[in-house]
């Protein structure tokens, strides 16, 4: 399989960028190929400018690379920190990016203004490691990363196309 994996942390030395080692290395080793972005490091630009916005936009390398490997991934696994309930503004931004029109759904002619897109992704699972330091129950009180998840790669994905 090939697996996308995107990670969202600022510091290095963070548990997640260990997360991310291991799950690489593991990943690796059980055959699978590996599309790695941390992106922070790669000091990617979440700032999704107007002239990205239309499907056929002309797209700067790094972010036709990112919509070309999501196009390809059977699996994807997204590590970050919650940051008062919410990813890090750098994951948003990547996900306005790269999850577009053309690349993760499409508008099927006919539409008569429903607006229900159609997905286009062939991601088969998705896995979100999201870090806290603050209690279970409050976590999962506070967490709007589940529903951002599913809103993104759920209807994108798999059996899920509609």
């Amino acid at each position: 399989m090939r697996i996308s994996l995107i990670l969202a942390h600022p510091d290095f030395n963070s548990f997640n960028h260990a997360i991310a080692e291991i799950v690489i290395e593991q990943l690796k080793k059980a055959g699978h190929e590996v599309f790695f972005h941390d992106l922070y490091r790669e000091s990617f630009d979440p700032v999704l400018p107007g002239k990205e916005i239309s499907k056929d936009a002309s797209l700067p390398p790094i972010i036709k690379e990112h919509c070309d490997e999501i196009a390809q991934a059977d699996g994807i696994i997204i590590i970050h920190p919650n940051w008062w309930g919410q990813p890090p503004a750098i994951l948003t931004g990547w996900i306005d990016r790269v999850i577009r029109p053309g690349v993760a759904y499409e508008f099927l002619e006919g539409d008569s203004g429903e607006g229900v897109p159609h997905g286009l992704l062939k991601v088969k699972a998705s896995i979100v490691l999201n870090t806290a330091n603050t209690e279970f129950q409050r976590q999962q009180w506070l967490s709007e990363v589940r529903a951002m998840v599913g809103s993104v790669f759920g209807p994108f994905s798999g059996d899920n196309k509609t």
